[in-house]
């Protein structure tokens, strides 16, 4: 099979796995996203292409961003006119092809000599029904992980080029290279500030490359020095907006969440990393990806990465294992939750599932070639096959279920705000990104993003709901499992809207609800 050959079958799948996804959910309650934050980004997006600044609230410059390169993609859409859900769509799948393509780039620097199962590996990545999800969510989290493949797949070229010269300029030296892949990196940071660890890394690994101390330290500082460039933006005006060169959205979900960093660090991260892996999102028992049967190949994998840099005293192979592991390692340390089915860990699906996929390879290469061992590598490629696609549908089902929620819960809350309160009404809310991109009202933000004075008291309720009642908000706005018991009842509060949408129900969790507030 020609190259060009394998990229189509691989492109193919992508688009008939996101096609799947986008179709099961127009059948199930119509078109949208499966995330209330994806609506955040709209709104950020949609109000710099109308009125040319970052603002959820038009007219009060934000902070509360963490993902501006996405904002600005988004905001591309606006200014051509073109449909918002199609157009976030589109980002979506051009950044699944982008990290499928990367990874396939990857592949072949790593395991050269099996270079022609390129397209097992896109062709997996294409169908991992989490990273699918992620490219139809309206999220940052795939463009993410696709710039982060491609730049430890640029890393992984030339320092594998680098081991194979005999002789003259190791392409390494070039200084053209850690200056675009400095320059990538920056534009991975504007899109999630976790791309420091990329930093960290590829800075790590340029200093332990070829040539003298002077010239290891002139690559790194070139690296360096072109990944801030595209940042200082982005930090002077989070420094205007809220005097910190990161956006307050840090502080608000660290508040939030301070009580699982009760459970011991180890602890926390296995229970990150396995889920990652493709564990259960609780306990050790279940599955919810096929790539938890790449664990034994994992690690065979790292094994080989380990063995082939610690002999070529280089920061190669590994590179990319490190990466997934920091990036586990951060969430949990600092926001170790694994809700949404583990959107902040979905950057570690990819390195686990490659480098999974080439160990297996590996084993089976060597099992021998009688007929006992030919049988089983058939069995295991045929159930890894089918256990992909089940779990293809069945993410499929869910992301369908997942937007079905989002409209029927808070969608709908956003429209009958936009439809029966005054235009300069506060709204004080939990989930604001429907809200404030369906009604487009004053924002008293209960989870601290776009109001950070909140966060201090974000953990303590009462505190929460004198803050609340004693403000200026007109109207109070519930989410399903936030239903602000010390508001809802007090004497001066009264229900004028319930979404009654059947599915919260039926799973115990309150509705979201709307009511007015500070009533005679």
């Amino acid at each position: 099979m020609t190259q060009k050959w394998r990229y189509g079958l691989v492109a193919v799948g992508g688009i008939l796995a996101m096609a799947l996804f986008v179709g099961l959910s127009s059948q199930n309650g119509g078109l949208g996203f499966p995330l209330d934050d994806a609506w955040i980004h709209q709104t950020y997006a949609r109000n710099l292409a109308r009125d040319g600044r970052l603002e959820f609230i038009p007219g009060i410059s934000s902070a509360g961003s963490t993902a501006p390169l996405w904002t600005l993609l988004l905001a591309i859409g606006y200014l051509l006119r073109l449909p918002y859900l199609l157009w976030a769509y589109l980002m979506g799948g051009l950044s699944l092809g982008l990290l499928v393509w990367a990874g396939m780039g990857l592949w072949r620097q790593l395991w050269p000599n099996q270079a022609k199962h390129d397209w097992l590996a896109g062709l997996t990545l294409a169908l991992t029904w989490p990273l699918v999800w992620a490219a139809a969510s309206g999220m940052e989290t795939l463009l993410f992980a696709a710039l982060g493949m491609t730049i430890v797949s640029k890393f992984a070229s030339l320092q594998v080029a680098s081991l194979r010269v005999a002789g003259g300029e190791s392409p390494i030296s070039n200084l053209k290279s850690p200056a675009m892949m400095g320059f990538l990196t920056g534009l991975l940071i504007l899109t999630r500030p976790d791309g420091l660890i990329v930093l960290l890394l590829i800075a790590g690994g340029l200093g332990l490359g070829d040539g003298s101390i002077a010239e290891r330290t002139k690559r790194v500082g070139i690296f360096v020095g072109t990944a801030v460039l595209p940042l200082l933006p982005y930090f002077a005006f989070n420094l205007w907006a809220n005097g910190s060169l990161w956006p307050n959205t840090f502080d608000a979900k660290q508040t939030e969440y301070a009580g699982l960093l009760a459970e011991p660090l180890l602890a926390r991260f296995g229970r990150l990393l396995y889920f990652s892996l493709g564990g259960p999102e609780n306990g050790w028992r279940g599955i919810s990806g096929a790539h938890l049967l790449l664990l034994p190949g994992l690690i065979a994998g790292g094994w080989l990465a380990l063995r082939a840099d610690w002999q070529a005293r280089k920061l190669v192979r590994l590179l990319p294992l490190m990466w997934a592991g920091g990036h586990v390692a951060l969430y949990a340390w600092r926001l170790p939750v694994t809700y949404q089915h583990g959107r902040y860990l979905l950057t570690a699906v990819p390195i686990w599932t490659l480098y999974g996929l080439a160990g297996w390879v590996w084993l089976l290469s060597r099992s021998g070639k009688n007929r006992v061992h030919f049988l089983m590598q058939k069995v295991a490629q045929f159930t890894f096959a089918a256990l992909l696609l089940f779990f293809l549908l069945l993410g499929a089902q869910s992301y369908a279920q997942d937007v079905a929620f989002i409209e029927g819960e808070m969608v709908a809350a956003a429209h009958w705000l936009a439809d029966n309160t005054p235009p300069d009404a506060l709204i004080a809310a939990h989930d604001i990104g429907a809200i404030g991109y369906f009604a487009e009202r004053p924002l008293l933000d209960l989870a601290g993003l776009i109001t950070p004075e909140i966060i201090p008291i974000l953990a303590d309720e009462t505190k929460m709901a004198h803050y609340v009642l004693s403000s200026e908000a007109a109207y109070l706005v519930t989410a399903p499992g936030w239903p602000y018991e010390i508001i809802t009842n007090n004497a001066s509060t009264a229900l004028v809207f319930n979404s009654n949408y059947t599915w919260t129900q039926e799973i115990g969790v309150n509705n979201t609800a709307v009511y007015q507030l500070n009533l005679p």
